[in-house]
Parts: C-alpha cells; structure tokens; sequence
C-alpha cells in the first residue's frame, strides 16, 4: 500500500533551489507549494528522505523550517475553450489576469486558473446518447473564435457508453456529458481537460512528412523548406534576426494555430510581440491573427526554473490543438536561455557537468521536446491527420555553432537555417546564409511543389544553389587577382548571384507586399532573374559583348518585380520575360 503523502519542512535554499525533508509519499515531478507564501515548485530530485524542488517564483525571504505542501499532481496544462488569445507565463498563469488582480508585476504566490471559470461557452452537441465512444471521440463543438471551432473530445484514457449529452450555455468546469465505462465506472465530462506537460499526449499513428508548411519568406520556401510536422533550427549571434525570423514565420505560416514561447528573451522583444500580434490581421480572413494564437511569455528577468516549464506548456497546448485535427506550428525562442537554466539547477543539485557545463542529460531533454513534433493521426474514430512543427531558436554565445545546445538541436532536427550576423550587418534579412544552411525534406518538398505550385520549382531551386555556390568559388579568386582576370561567362554568373541576393533573397518584414511572397511569385521572380540568365549567357555565346548586356533598364525592373501585387503577377512576370528578351536583342553588340 502506498505511503499517504506528509507535509515536509525546507531544510536548505540555494536559488531557485529548494531543498525539503518529510514529504513521504511524494513522487518525481509532482507540484508543491512552497513555504508560507505558497510558491509554486516541482520535485526534480529524490535522494532518501531529501527532495529537490525548483521553485517557479523568486525564494527571496524562503527560509529552512518553513512548510512545503504537496499537491499530489504533477505540473499540469489546463486545456479547454478559452486558450487561444490568451497570454500565459511559464506556468500557464493569465498575465491579463494577474495584472488585473496584483499590478503589474507579478506578486509571488499569485495564482489564477488557465481558463476562465465564469464563462460561458456555447456547446453543440456532435455525438448521441447511446453510442460507443473512445479516447479522442469528438462530443461536441464550441466557437472559440472566429477562426477556429474548438472540438470538445473524450480525455484519452476514457471510453464506454455515452449515456448523456447535453446542449447549451457551460463553463468548462459543468459536466456537458457523461460516459458509461465497461466496468460501470461513470465518467463526468466537462470541457476543461488537464494533461502533465511532461508527457506527451497520445496518438494512434505517426506518419512520414507529406507536405511542406508555407511560410512566405522566400530563401526558406525555395531553398530550404519545413515539412508540416517537421523540426528546425534557427540558430545565430545576437543581432543577427533570430526573432524577426520566428516572429514572420508566427504571423504567415499556413498553420491553423500558432503556439509562441518566449523562453527566457528580453523583455522588450517580449513586449514587441505582445504589442504587435494583436494588432496583425490574418492575411486569409482578415481576422486579427490572435484569434488562433497563444502566447507563453517567459522573459528573462523571471525565474529561471519556469523557463523549462514553458517549454513543455506551450508543447502540451499544441499537442491538444493538434488532436482536434490542426495543424499547429510552435516556435521556440530560445531553447538556449532554457539549457542555461537546466545548466543552473543542474550545478545547484550538484550533478556531474557535462561540455561547457551543462547536464549530461541536455541532448536528451531537447529530443525528448522536438519529438513531440510530427505528422500525426490521432485518437478517435475519424482517424484525423494533423501536425505539429516546432521551430526552435538558439542563441549560442559569440555565435559559436560548435557548442552544446546548437550541436545537441542540429542531431534531431531536420532543417538548419544558419543566421549569419555579417549578412545582417549589410541589412540583409532574413539574415540565413544559403552556403550553410540545409533541409532534409527536399526529397518531400521538392514533388510537392512541382506538382501542386509550379512545374519546374525543383528545377529553379537547383539552378539557384548551382549559382550561388559557384560565385562563393568565384569570389575567392577575385579576392585574390581581381574581377578582371575572370571571363565573360563567369562576370556574368557573378552579377547574376547578385540579383538572386538582392532581388529574391533579400526580403523585407516592413513593407506590405514584400513581406509574403506567395508560392507562385516566388517561381515567378526567380524564374525571370534565371530567365535573363539563360537569354545573356546565349548572347555571350554567340560574341556579343557583356558591358552591353549589363546594366540594362529591364534590370532594374527585375529587381522591381518582387513589389508586384499578387493579383497582378501572372501577367505582368509574363511581360517582363518579354522585355528581357526584348532589351537583350536591342542592347546586345558584337565583340
């Protein structure tokens, strides 16, 4: 029989560490309430009678021979209608909330539930009394938001006989219906469900990545594509656009909802989130883009220990969004502030270091994190297929990729975007360098595009990388004898690089078209930038002269062609293919 669990008293305090004796019966990860202010804690270490405990909160004024209370469950998300739009902590508190109750800062020992307990929701009833329902069954469904109806599903580990359902106005605390399990344990069901963030929410199968997730921004749709489902890593100096890329990919991404964790940033790029997102307008419906979005904010002038907390959290909501049958897209910024709290507890307990100091177990906790990602077919009846694809920044110090947390990420994701803090010196943004940066899921990209977007877009992209890489070679030999030394061919491929750079490459998030760039102009631009690659290259053969061949009007108006309005693209790129070859065979002159 298992030991009936027993307050414990602190017997030492070491930070965010607290360490406790007395609390029999006690288990790994479980949540207690710390000291005679009630912090919150988690139990991450047991050794005989001591436990370790994280505390989420500040410890200043925590003294040995103050009480711990355990709670009996461990940290656990509240899901249920109500979680879109809101903005949580770490720990899932409402900051809205607290504001509203303390100020604005946080009071230690604030709390206030996940979700509102006095709303209302409109529940319309999808199943019927008397029918067999499992695990991930839908019940019912609930208008959360303009954008998304929130699916009302049977907890995981319930199933048997629906013996009522009702419909109506309830809170997410009222019981909407109840099931008759096969051993005539009755099930009460509200619309409030509560899930450890630590495991992951079940599935009935998972499946390869199908399809890529589209994002707008034009180096990563072209070069280096995320499958739906899939794990990226977006690693690079300060200064260098880490945030600016996750914070384009949050707002344009073709995800049904976006989960986005700051994770131990700055306060001001915190604040620049919470400011800016519900202000922007979904570009498919025109609804503010909050309206399928949650905001974990966990800035770096809070607890350390919480920053981890976060983490698992915002993964947990995106794991319930998913099993309705969304596609959830969550970015992570960054996973390094995170190891340095890991790498902080882990120093406090005392564990042995791992490189740089942080835990040995540092590869495994990232796995055991971007492994939640995935395309997916969950519970229930329907078999529903949905996704979750996590985008994780790094903030490696110095800009130095060989180190842990970068080299521990780049092992179990698939797509390297590699910030490079001298492009964005030169106002080159997105700031990724196309010489080092990678994608594993071309084999899956590459087929869907050309048959689905445009039917060369594999060809393009191929013929891009081909011409960058080239002028990276060609550039070392200028450095060394000069442009001269190089021939026509090769001057031409040069300016060529350039124009694939500047003119498609280069992408501003302020200006209104250039900051999404639809699938079809995107092979638009760069097919006319090849286009007149292919046409000059032909009269370079033929022995025309190449200063007659370069810095022509078209040129320009190539590199005008990426603030060409979306509906106006199919005509107007078929006209710019005329005039290049139209100012080619006009400016052309022979050697």
């Amino acid at each position: 029989m298992a030991a009936e669990r027993s307050n414990g008293t602190i017997v030492k305090v070491s930070g965010p560490l607290v360490v406790a004796r007395g609390l029999f019966g006690s288990r790994m990860f479980e949540m207690v309430k710390v000291g005679e202010l009630g912090l919150f804690g988690e139990i991450i270490e047991i050794r005989g009678d001591q436990y370790s405990i994280q505390v989420y909160e500040e410890t200043e004024g925590i003294a040995p021979g103050q009480p711990v209370l355990p709670t009996g469950v461990p940290l656990s998300a509240e899901l249920g209608p109500g979680l879109l739009q809101s903005i949580y902590d770490g720990v899932q508190r409402p900051l809205d909330k607290l504001m509203a109750a303390y100020g604005e800062f946080i009071v230690r020992g604030a709390a206030a539930p996940a979700l509102d307990r006095a709303k209302k929701w409109s529940f319309t009833p999808a199943a019927r009394e008397g029918d067999q329902v499992t695990g991930g069954d839908i019940l019912g469904t609930v208008p959360e938001t303009e954008l998304i109806t929130h699916k009302i599903m049977v907890p995981p580990n319930v199933s048997g006989r629906l013996e009522s359902v009702k419909a109506g106005d309830f809170t997410v605390e009222e019981t909407i219906a109840v099931v008759l399990g096969q051993d005539g344990t009755r099930h009460d069901i509200a619309m409030l469900q509560r899930w450890p963030v630590r495991i992951p929410r079940p599935i009935a199968n998972k499946l390869p990545p199908q399809r890529p997730l589209l994002t707008g921004q034009r180096i990563i749709d072209m070069l280096f594509p995320v499958a739906k489902g899939g794990t990226a890593c977006v690693p690079g100096p300060f200064g260098s656009g880490k945030t600016v890329v996750q914070h384009q990919l949050a707002k344009w991404a073709d995800a049904d909802i976006v989960i986005f964790i700051g994770c131990g940033e700055r306060g001001n790029e915190m604040t620049d989130v919470l400011l800016e997102f519900p202000e922007l307008t979904d570009p498919k419906t025109g609804r503010p883009i909050m309206e399928r979005t949650v905001l974990v904010a966990n800035t770096s002038n809070m607890p350390v220990a919480a920053r981890e907390a976060s983490v698992f959290t915002g993964i947990t909501m995106a794991e319930y969004y998913r099993d309705m049958g969304y596609s959830v897209a969550l970015m992570a910024d960054s996973t390094s502030r995170w190891a340095e709290a890991m790498r902080e507890m882990s120093g406090r307990l005392e564990e042995m270091p791992g490189d740089e100091g942080y835990p040995a177990y540092l590869a495994s906790r990232l796995a055991a994190f971007y492994e939640r990602s995935g395309m997916v077919v969950g519970l229930g009846k329907d078999a529903r297929q949905s996704s979750v694809t996590i985008i994780g920044a790094v903030s490696p110090a110095g800009g130095d990729l060989s180190e842990p947390v970068t080299q521990s990420t780049l092992r179990v994701t698939k797509v390297f975007w590699g910030l490079d803090d001298q492009l964005a010196f030169q106002r080159h943004f997105p700031a990724i360098n196309w010489l080092t940066s990678y994608s594993l899921y071309q084999d899956v990209t590459d087929p869907w595009y050309d048959a689905n977007i445009y039917p060369e877009w594999s060809k393009l992209r191929r013929q891009t990388m081909v011409i960058l890489k080239k002028e990276a070679d060609l550039q070392e030999l200028v450095r060394l004898v000069g442009m001269d030394s190089l021939n026509p061919q090769d001057r031409l491929l040069m300016e060529v690089a350039r124009m694939i750079r500047e003119d498609f490459l280069n992408q501003s998030a302020f200006d209104d078209i250039d900051t999404f760039t639809s699938l079809n102009k995107q092979a638009l631009i760069l097919d006319a930038i090849l286009h007149f690659n292919q046409a000059a290259m032909a009269k370079l053969d033929q022995g025309f002269a190449l200063s007659s061949l370069l810095g022509l009007p078209v040129m320009e108006e190539i590199a005008r062609s990426k603030l060409i309005p979306e509906q106006e693209a199919k005509e107007r790129f078929a006209a710019l293919k005329d005039n290049i070859n139209k100012a080619l065979d006009e400016a052309a002159v022979k050697e």
